[in-house]
């Protein structure tokens, strides 16, 4: 395998960290501290340069909140400056690099990707297909083992200087196990991670129709038999090798509809998840009331509202779209 080296020097380009600074802030220029590091800003990003350069850059303590949608989780929030800046200049450097190791099948937080192209191919592998496989990992992310990850790092790059910087990201929570929710480079670490499970599947079972996002993996085939014996390797290697658990799995016809990024695929046609659209409901009737006491503006009103069409438009929700009047309250709100 090919390792990467040469690469330190180009993180540490001011031009880079100038870009870095701007995907950072995308979004969040409303922000007091975004707007303080912008009164300074060109002594600012000779500073994180500087920082980067002299090898003086440690991770800042983390502040953590706990949100409870769509389940509940830990969240883990870092500084604007340097902390969000400094992984958005790495990543600037590596993402070309590390996508070069992914299979195409691995859609979460990847370019050209994510959870419609996904449904896309899950709908391929349904209508050639008798049989699922359907799993994921138990609490993922904070589970996620820093030696195992560092060790999967460092055989893919060389420069000491970015897997210092590195070890430096990996290891800033402390404890042996965790990556926080919340860190840009935490979606990487965990493609990567499950990086390992993917090139299993793909060239030790040799199976062509399987699906990843983030931690939710599907394994298809005709023979069920085959999906049994690799459930039973499949739950050694990921203990043994990579220090999880298996969470949920299960191995049923596809006729049953199989449930993935929140739809229900079916070999003619898609629905919306029932979790899905029970959280779909909730919001549309919660929307008008928002509006109305003054905690949403007209425009996010109406982007809440097309952002929900833009989930149904690719299922069969012509039923649940008339039911909840969307496309009226759309109009009204014209």
């Amino acid at each position: 395998m090919k390792r990467y080296g040469n690469l330190y020097d180009k993180i540490t380009e001011l031009e880079n960290i100038r870009d870095a600074y701007v995907k950072a802030r995308h979004g969040k220029g409303w922000q007091s501290t975004v707007k303080k590091f912008e009164a300074n800003l060109e002594n600012n990003l000779v500073k994180i340069q500087r920082m980067l350069v002299d090898k003086t850059y440690r991770t800042s303590s983390y502040c953590t909140k706990t949100i409870y949608e769509p389940k509940e989780r830990l969240i883990y929030k870092l500084p604007f400056a340097p902390d969000r800046i400094v992984q958005h200049a790495v990543m600037n450097i590596l993402e070309p690099i590390w996508e070069s190791f992914f299979i195409d099948d691995s859609y979460a937080c990847r370019k050209n990707k994510g959870i419609h192209a996904g449904s896309k191919r899950t709908m391929e592998f349904v209508r050639r297909n008798q049989y699922c496989l359907k799993g994921d990992m138990a609490k993922f992310y904070p589970s996620m083992n820093h030696d195992i990850l560092f060790k999967i790092v460092s055989r893919k790059l060389k420069d000491r200087d970015v897997l210092e910087l590195l070890k430096n990201i990996i290891y800033s929570i402390g404890g042996e196990t965790n990556v926080p929710i919340g860190n840009y480079t935490s979606q990487w670490f965990g493609n990567l991670y499950l990086n390992e499970l993917d090139q299993r599947v793909k060239h030790v079972y040799k199976i062509e129709d399987y699906i990843r996002y983030c931690d939710d993996f599907l394994l298809f085939s005709n023979d069920k038999q085959q999906l049994k014996t690799i459930l039973a390797d499949l739950e050694n290697y990921v203990g043994a090798e990579l220090k999880m658990r298996l969470s949920k799995k299960d191995i049923f016809p596809v006729s049953r509809g199989v449930d993935f990024l929140g739809y229900r695929h079916f070999k003619e046609y898609i629905l919306l998840r029932k979790s899905t659209t029970k959280r779909v409901k909730k919001r549309v009737k919660q929307l008008p009331w928002l509006r109305e006491h003054g905690y949403l503006t007209k425009d996010q009103y109406r982007s809440s509202l097309a952002s929900t069409l833009g989930w149904m438009k690719w299922a069969n929700c012509h039923n649940l779209r008339q039911k909840l009047g969307i496309d009226r309250m759309l109009a009204e709100s014209a």
